[in-house]
């Protein structure tokens, strides 16, 4: 079987196969719900782009970047991040390359409006994402937001890493 991955704008007629969208009950945790992702997207347009992760047909997660943003509110107003806000796979779907080809896309948009570096955050805990995001490459920039380490991937080397 040939996969057709790719990522579809949120529109009234996906909106409850992404809503549908759940991680595994362990990983609950880490993520917040698409619903609440999307609510936040609704409220922060001038920065969010939310999609539909889909395999074929097959909704497979949902992934939500934030595009030029400035992070902290004492950020210079030059330095403007883009990156990933929201990654959920769905736990039937999980160990399969989803979340790579997500951050691999996320990665090309923000390489089209010519950003030069992706930005993460993660919580770490048992079952947290930390390994994932340093399997692609993202690197800890001693920051933190809330309680939350933020990493960076710089985008004028290669495809993140191998996972």
């Amino acid at each position: 079987m040939t996969s057709a991955r790719r990522l579809e704008k949120i529109t009234a007629a996906n909106i409850d196969a992404a809503c549908a969208v759940a991680v595994r009950p362990d990983q609950d945790p880490f993520v917040e719900s698409v619903a609440r992702s999307l609510a936040e997207a609704y409220v922060h347009p001038e920065m969010a782009w939310p999609r539909l992760i889909l395999d074929g047909d097959q909704p497979v997660g949902f992934v939500m970047a934030f595009l030029d943003v400035h992070f902290y509110d004492t950020d210079p107003p030059e330095l403007l991040r883009s990156g990933l806000w929201r990654l959920n796979i769905d736990a039937g779907h999980q160990g399969r390359g989803y979340g790579r080809f997500a951050v691999e896309a996320v990665c090309a948009e923000i390489r089209r409006r010519g950003g030069t570096r992706a930005t993460v955050t993660w919580a770490t805990g048992e079952g947290g994402p930390e390994g994932f995001y340093l399997g692609l490459g993202f690197r800890p920039t001693g920051e933190l937001s809330g309680d939350q380490i933020v990493g960076e991937l710089d985008l004028t080397a290669t495809a993140p890493a191998a996972a």
